[in-house]
């Protein structure tokens, strides 16, 4: 039958200090487990030997709950080299791997106990943790395990169970049938029946003496069973069930004890040790009184064995010294009592004997200190407490609990109110009675947290038809007192203080149905007081004030009133601790995504003057938490935010915040951000300059080919190397006008007294007139209204955005493609009246009329002079009514650019060589 197999740590990869890997070869609700070292390197491993060669069929492991490995692999193997490390890969066996949970539904706060079916047969079992799972708690990166249980048996077992099958087969056909229907279920009616005593769960949440008393009872139960003798069997089986419950409890209590050492409270930890040995010894008692022990079974030995899991398996493989339970551990105190009148057995155990004046609680414990040192605590203790949540709140009553000793008989009651304490609490004494109260204000937090839990019990079981004054007063007295506990330092009376307020609001209340002012009084007098508490040093207790205000704002009770997001939105002080700025971020951003701003207390006023301000704060969560919300409201109320906000311009931008916060805006909408437009202007400009030397280029060429034309022809015909030249130009500029008949002009002067841009002929248009021309009179350019300097109307847009001296003040309407003054922009954008602009290959843009128009140079010309043009072209007053002089024939003057009418016009306007009209350059009269 497969049984638990012991085993003792052979070696580990490392181990933080007091967290060694031998810590595995104990089982008990106290121990602490193994550690890896803080920053290790992954994999981990650590290798166990079995007492002897055997066949391994079950692994159990018990997680940490939140040093969580993802996963953990199984090696076997017969035998280890002579020298330990570093392992020969070849000597073990790879028998599979298990994957952890990481343990974010629970928060954390459980651990995870994983079976796995195996079968092999070895002596040494490698097992090897890989990387943790991440997660707040874990800082160190670290993995740990709890607890290995190995359950198998013997390797020859395979050889024992072939022979009995056969034994069994030939009874069959013998008519001997040897199988008692008794013993179906049972260790002895299955070869493959694994105890539940030699489960990992049993002695990890059981005191481990009572785990000995049920092993022996259950040997006792099993023989009983051979002999027929049920009734006795019964009475066992009935005894182990309480006696589960009374080690479950006693070994929670026991965990219990070691927080009051690890805090130092050592009146508190001797009086629940005396208080356990009491309740131990009316336990084995009733044992001895209905013969199921005898007093050796319960005489304890001195220590606690190395290695309790050498034989401490089934009844049948466990040695003498480890039958016995230990005599000197003392859990607290006993919560099974009840089941064993709750379910008599055939003979009842009857009533627990009362303790007497006269029972001397036994000496304190020689041994307590030595284990205390051979099993270091573990700050973070079972998930048996978390299976009964209410239990680590408020501790169970029973029946054998209501017949012990009162407790202020043993330990005291609690000390009388001062003087102080009277004339403060002077209300809730005439309501509530001196001895609450003192409860209330006693400086043992036992009787601070047992007072808040006798008042909820009390305003629980309060008639529906009492007085509604009786009520009121009742009420504001609690509220006193949960005011007062909310403040406690110790967590049991801080959690006690909230369930008394939750009760308040949601049973209390609603059952006498009373008005709204008292929900209002309730909330306004502990709300303050539990923010100042979200700012606490520890970071259990910020978490659980943080949830509990977020639980409570979302009480339908409560919610109606509005009265907790005010609180949120107040400013932030200058002095106030990191912590608490964090948490009150943190709880505006949750209640954000509960509530929203319709009608919750939330505006949209209220939470970004808030936020904008918070901006500012010196903590950089806060910020961030700042910036986070910021966004979040953007996505509900996109133009209203911008009006909180600086405007968005490169000084603003400076600031890494902003540049954040804008950038969001920027994805939200599915525009462009300020990176991607940069990078896009980049790559046009790239493509421009690219594109102007190939121009360059091309018309270089041109002319060196036109003046090696000119330097062969004859003089006579220079007449027609015009309109050879004017040819050639019209094919590199992809015009298609024909040629017409015209005046001749020699092409070497022909840009001579010529405006390039509007393609006007006058014999005025010297170097000076043409600089007047282009600073009034040309329709194709006007002056820029910020830096006046003269440009083209086509690229004025252009201009305001990247090059005019003001262009910081201008912002592109993702609409119109125009510039807009960014004071005016979000007004602009949200009036949505401007004209769309069309795709640039489908229809000109006019920056002056806003109208959409043909596309192409040539429809510039049409639009501006024309008579059916733009209508906001101011220069058209100016015109000369003179018609131009034609150029020459098949020439058209506006399609000409060229490299020589760049340094003609650049004698006195300073521009690069080989502009053309269409390059969007500016000119400053001088």
């Amino acid at each position: 039958m497969p049984h638990k197999i012991g085993f003792v740590v052979v070696s580990s990869s490392g181990h933080e200090d007091g967290f060694s890997a031998r810590e595995l070869m104990i089982h008990a609700p106290t121990v602490s487990g193994w550690r890896s070292p803080r920053f290790c390197q992954f994999p981990q491993e650590i290798v166990l030997q079995m007492v002897e060669r055997c066949r391994i069929r079950k692994l159990q492991l018990l997680a940490h709950q939140y040093m969580i490995p993802s996963k953990v692999e199984f090696y076997i193997s017969e035998s280890l080299p002579e020298y330990f490390v570093p392992y020969q890969a070849e000597r073990f066996r790879r028998l599979g791997y298990v994957s952890l949970c990481d343990n974010e539904k629970t928060g954390c706060r459980a651990r995870e106990l994983k079976s796995v079916y195996v079968d092999a047969v070895g002596q040494f079992l490698k097992l090897t943790f890989h990387e943790n799972h991440l997660n707040k708690y874990n800082i160190y990166n670290q993995v740990a395990l709890v607890a290995v249980n190995i359950i198998g048996d013997p390797a020859d077992f395979g050889d024992e169970s072939n022979i009995t099958s056969r034994e069994k087969l030939i009874d069959h056909y013998l008519g001997h049938n040897t199988e008692d229907p008794a013993l179906e279920g049972t260790c002895t009616g299955k070869s493959d029946y694994i105890s539940p005593l030699d489960d990992l769960a049993f002695d990890m949440y059981q005191d481990p003496e009572v785990a000995q008393i049920i092993r022996k009872l259950d040997e006792r139960k099993r023989e009983a069973v051979q002999k027929e003798r049920y009734d006795y069997a019964k009475k066992l089986k009935q005894a182990i069930a309480d006696l589960q419950k009374v080690g479950e409890r006693l070994g929670r209590y026991e965990v219990e004890k070691r927080c009051a050492v690890e805090k130092e409270d050592y009146d508190r930890a001797k009086e629940k040790q005396q208080q356990m040995e009491r309740f131990r010894s009316q336990v084995y008692e009733q044992l001895r009184l209905h013969s199921l022990v005898d007093a050796e079974l319960v005489r304890r030995p001195p220590d606690l064995p190395l290695q309790p899991l050498a034989h401490s398996g089934s009844p049948r493989h466990q040695q003498p010294a480890l039958s016995r339970p230990r005599e000197d551990r003392a859990p607290e105190s006993l919560r099974a009592e009840p089941f064993l009148q709750e379910k008599p057995p055939a003979h009842p155990l009857g009533p627990p004997q009362p303790a007497t004046a006269d029972q001397a609680p036994p000496a304190a414990d020689p041994h307590f200190r030595t284990h205390l040192q051979a099993v270091p605590y573990d700050e973070r203790p079972l998930p048996a407490t978390r299976k009964q949540p209410a239990a680590a709140l408020e501790p169970e009553k029973s029946d054998w609990d209501s017949s012990e000793a009162p407790r202020g008989a043993a330990t005291g009651e609690p000390e009388p109110l001062t003087e102080k304490a009277l004339r403060e609490a002077s209300a809730a004494v005439d309501v509530l009675g001196e001895a609450l109260v003192a409860g209330a204000y006693s400086k043992t937090w036992s009787y601070r947290e047992d007072a808040l839990l006798a008042l909820c019990k009390q305003l629980m079981q309060m008639p529906a038809g009492a007085p509604k004054e009786e009520l009121k007063n009742v009420l504001r007295a609690s509220i006193f007192l949960v005011r007062r506990a909310v403040r406690d330092l110790v967590t049991p009376v801080f959690q006690a203080s909230l369930k008394l307020l939750k009760m308040i609001i949601t049973q209390y209340i609603p059952k006498h149905k009373l008005s709204k002012l008292e929900t209002a009084h309730c909330v306004e007098r502990t709300v303050p007081v539990l923010l100042t508490r979200t700012g606490d040093s520890s970071a259990r207790l910020r978490v659980i004030a943080s949830n509990f205000i977020q639980e409570m704002a979302l009480f339908k009770e409560v919610r109606s009133l509005q009265i907790i997001p005010p609180y949120l939105v107040q400013p932030l002080k200058a002095n106030s601790s990191a912590h608490l700025a964090m948490s009150q971020m943190d709880l505006l951003a949750r209640l954000l995504r509960d509530l929203g701003t319709g009608n919750t207390g939330f505006t949209v006023d209220n939470v970004m003057k808030f936020s904008v301000s918070a901006l500012e704060h010196r903590v950089y969560e806060v910020r961030e938490t700042a910036v986070r919300i910021i966004l979040d409201m953007y996505k509900q109320h996109r133009a209203f935010i911008l009006e909180y906000l600086p405007p968005d311009d490169n000084t603003t931008r400076k600031n890494v915040l902003y540049k954040t916060i804008f950038d969001g805006f920027a994805k939200i909408d599915g525009r462009p951000t300020d990176a991607d437009t940069k990078a896009q202007k980049k790559a046009a400009t790239e493509e421009a300059e690219k594109r102007k030397k190939e121009e360059i280029k091309a018309l270089q060429g041109q002319l060196a080919a036109l003046s090696e034309i000119q330097a062969g022809v004859q003089p006579g015909k220079e007449a027609t190397a015009g309109p050879a030249l004017e040819a050639d130009s019209q094919d590199t500029e992809g015009g298609k006008a024909a040629a017409r008949p015209a005046p001749e002009v020699p092409a070497a002067h022909y840009l001579d007294n010529l405006c390039i841009f509007c393609g006007e002929r006058s014999e005025s248009f010297t170097e000076e007139g043409l600089d007047l021309h282009y600073w009034k009179q040309c329709l194709m350019l006007t002056r820029c209204t910020c830096c006046r300097q003269v440009v083209e109307i086509s690229s004025l847009t252009e201009h305001l955005l990247t090059e005019c001296d003001k262009k910081d003040g201008f912002g592109k309407c993702y609409r119109c493609n125009e510039a807009v003054l960014k004071e005016e922009l979000p007004r602009h954008i949200k009036a949505k009246d401007c004209n769309p602009a069309k795709p640039e290959k489908l229809a000109n843009r006019c920056p002056l009329c806003h109208e959409n128009f043909s596309p192409g140079e040539e429809a510039w010309k049409a639009h501006l002079m024309g008579p059916a043009g733009c209508t906001m072209n101011l220069r058209k007053t100016h015109v000369l009514h003179k018609a131009p002089a034609p150029p020459p024939a098949g020439k058209g003057p506006a399609t000409t650019k060229s490299g020589t009418s760049a340094s003609k016009v650049g004698s006195k306007i300073p521009t690069p060589k080989g502009l053309s009209k269409s390059s969007g350059r500016t000119y400053t009269k001088r």
